[in-house]
């Protein structure tokens, strides 16, 4: 069974479509996430407090700058905007994929947990998040 979330963002952070996931889920099996783009990532992370988001979009801001900052200056890619390469690096440090096991059509997350796309560019973008769900 598979279909396609469709998840507009606003700019850089965490957008949860937890809720979307779990009613599009049926019976028991395993849940496979996969995002079509290289400019963002999926988090499995708390939903309880949003300052967690905003603490981990200020953190990977910091771990990864602009390509105008000095410290940036070794990146050749820059054609697409300062924040499309880091955006990129980003991707590459966080997973594109995750997998959840579902139980009785609920989603197996903890208490505090919710599912995200991390969006890692500036400008809205309507991104492509594939689930399979491959029943037992």
């Amino acid at each position: 069974m598979q279909t396609t979330f469709q998840i507009t963002t606003a700019g850089q952070g965490l957008y949860e479509f937890t809720r979307d996931v779990t009613n599009w889920c049926t019976g028991d099996g395993l849940l496979t996430l996969f995002v079509q783009h290289t400019s963002c990532s999926l988090l499995i992370q708390e939903n309880a407090d949003p300052e967690v988001q905003t603490d981990l979009k200020n953190f990977f801001a910091r771990l990864v700058p602009p390509t105008t900052d000095p410290s940036m200056s070794y990146l050749t890619h820059t054609y697409e905007g300062p924040d499309d390469m880091p955006a990129h690096i980003k991707a590459a440090l966080l997973p594109v994929s995750l997998q959840i096991p579902v139980q009785h059509g609920q989603p197996q997350l903890g208490t505090w947990q919710g599912i995200y796309l991390f969006e890692h560019r500036d400008a809205p973008h309507h991104r492509r998040v594939v689930a399979h769900l491959g029943l037992t």
